[in-house]
């Protein structure tokens, strides 16, 4: 009876299988360079951009939507790439942590961070820096730090307090308009 029972549940777990992957080819410019691939049709951006395409900054920490360390740019807006399937940014502008900095001269937001220490461990890093990016370009009237906090919610690090996250980000509010005022 019990072999039946067995049989009949491996049937029933076979009639549920997964369907077949559809593959399709996708086009999108990554860190100002036009990339295609040709994906499965349920491939994640992050994994494209990991697996594929090499730029290992963006991380994976959860694979749910939680910790924000998968945080890239699509057109300018920050978004979990953990999450977000290629398709979806088929046709758009992607950006990395490897796309903000211009040569050697590192983007306003990494310098923040350094000079504040806001960062250990450093896994989360990333993440915390393209939010951070996307949250200053959101308010461009100014932050205080209460914003600041409320904003970084999505974004998760084990090694601080946060306290020195905030203060990076306060301070690169301010460097992003020197440096935005200059081009």
């Amino acid at each position: 009876m019990e072999r039946r029972k067995a049989m009949r549940f491996r049937k029933t777990i076979a009639s549920h299988a997964m369907p077949e992957a559809k593959r399709y080819k996708v086009k999108l410019t990554v860190n100002g360079k036009a990339v295609s691939a040709d994906v499965e049709d349920r491939t994640l951006l992050v994994h494209l951009l990991r697996d594929h395409l090499g730029l290992t900054g963006t991380h994976v920490g959860c694979d749910t939507s939680q910790c924000g360390a998968c945080i890239v740019h699509i057109d300018g807006r920050a978004v979990k790439s953990c999450t977000t399937l290629v398709g979806q940014a088929n046709g758009a502008n992607v950006t990395t942590i490897e796309g903000i900095s211009k040569g050697d001269t590192l983007h306003p937001m990494q310098a923040a961070f350094r000079d504040n220490h806001g960062l250990q461990c450093g896994y989360c890093t990333p993440g915390m820096i393209m939010s951070a990016i996307d949250i200053v370009q959101r308010h461009p009237a100014g932050l205080d730090e209460e914003t600041v906090r409320h904003e970084l919610e999505g974004n998760i690090c084990r090694c601080t307090g946060y306290h020195n996250i905030v203060k990076s980000v306060l301070d690169a509010a301010g460097r992003m308009k020197v440096a935005a005022a200059a081009e």
